[in-house]
């Protein structure tokens, strides 16, 4: 049995591969400019001194930009089964629903990552202590998430997200409905595959171009590359490394945007 496409399929998958390319790429631009546009001082706050509805525009951006590359081949599978289904006259669903879905559990990461920055701020306001270690603080999110690199939640999320198929050869369901909550389900993984490396974002910079693109880089190669859960584990062994460091160093964390 060949995987081959028929090319009204083939087109509409280069098509939807092509608007998240778009997308992506659109996305980057903005960070990229507004990590050129902002305060220096405003960028290594957590919050970057914005209210929720900015800060969270800005952090949709952010995940439009780090997550939907690496979410393509699942998306894309969604789009070929359904595709295929109004191919033969059966009820269908947009790709949009599950897309949309997907960036709502980011969204609602985003609102939490807020609240986390905005109880930092307050926290730091009222503790020269906390101010005057934070890179120590850095340091020690650093071994975190390279611990986390290791767990058996991370190996599990991580699982779901390199294969695609067997996502929705367990997770499929019909309908609107059904399309929602998979997209939910599949970025639920995501996010506990990859959530303490958008907190390593909160002493590195929000808006650390070069923090940005190397946690992508990273997420994409433990999701796309046969080697994904080797680099996976090396990642794991740099980041406690560099955290470690830190903590002795504290001039070593690399804020620079």
């Amino acid at each position: 049995m060949t995987d081959t496409v028929p090319p009204p399929l083939a087109r509409e998958r280069a098509l939807i591969l092509g608007l998240l390319l778009i997308l992506a790429a659109a996305a980057w631009a903005l960070l990229i400019r507004e990590a050129r546009t902002v305060d220096a001082e405003m960028a290594m706050r957590p919050t970057m001194g914005m209210g929720p509805p900015l800060f969270l525009a800005l952090w949709v951006v952010m995940m439009v930009a780090m997550m939907f590359p690496t979410a393509a081949p699942m998306i894309l599978m969604f789009a070929r089964v359904h595709s295929g289904k109004r191919q033969r006259g059966q009820p269908f669903v947009p790709t949009w629903v599950f897309a949309g879905a997907y960036l709502v559990v980011w969204a609602l990461l985003g609102l939490a990552a807020y609240a986390a920055a905005a109880g930092a701020e307050r926290l730091a306001d009222r503790s020269l202590l906390l101010v005057d270690h934070a890179a120590q603080v850095g340091g020690v999110i650093l071994v975190a998430a390279g611990l986390y690199q290791l767990t058996p939640l991370k190996y599990r999320c991580l699982s779901q997200c390199r294969s695609p198929l067997a996502f929705v050869l367990t997770s499929w369901r019909e309908g609107y409905g059904g399309a929602f909550r998979m997209g939910v389900e599949h970025g639920a993984y995501c996010a506990g595959c990859c959530w303490l490396l958008f907190v390593l974002l909160f002493p590195l910079g929000m808006l650390n171009i070069a923090a940005l693109a190397a946690v992508t880089a990273l997420i994409f190669e433990e999701k796309s590359l046969p080697i994904g859960r080797h680099v996976s584990r090396v990642a794991a062994a740099a980041l406690v490394i560099s955290g470690t460091v830190i903590l002795l160093l504290p001039a070593a964390l690399p804020t620079t945007m």
